[in-house]
């Protein structure tokens, strides 16, 4: 049974690389219209990491991060950093 998390409890949350890479923090979580499938995580990235370096920017600077790549969500939500690609 899927766990569900409240989305104003996501907003902040740090986001580590399943080998512990620091890769930013949540800022938004963009929705598809038709199905309501989450498709992108919005992040600040951390400027030191290497992944969010290479990762697509926004027009305002924010690393986007595809949802694809998410492994689980706690107290910092985990990506896959194979999934990534980069």
């Amino acid at each position: 049974m899927p766990k569900y998390v409240i989305a104003k409890q996501l907003a902040g949350k740090k986001i580590i690389t399943s080998d512990g890479e620091d890769v930013g923090r949540l800022v938004d979580i963009k929705i598809a219209e038709t199905g309501g499938r989450l498709q992108t995580l919005v992040l600040e990235p951390n400027y030191d990491s290497p992944i969010a370096s290479k990762l697509e920017k926004d027009e305002q600077g924010h690393s986007l991060l595809p949802y694809d790549a998410v492994m689980a969500v706690s107290d910092f939500i985990i990506v896959d950093k194979k999934t990534l690609s980069v």
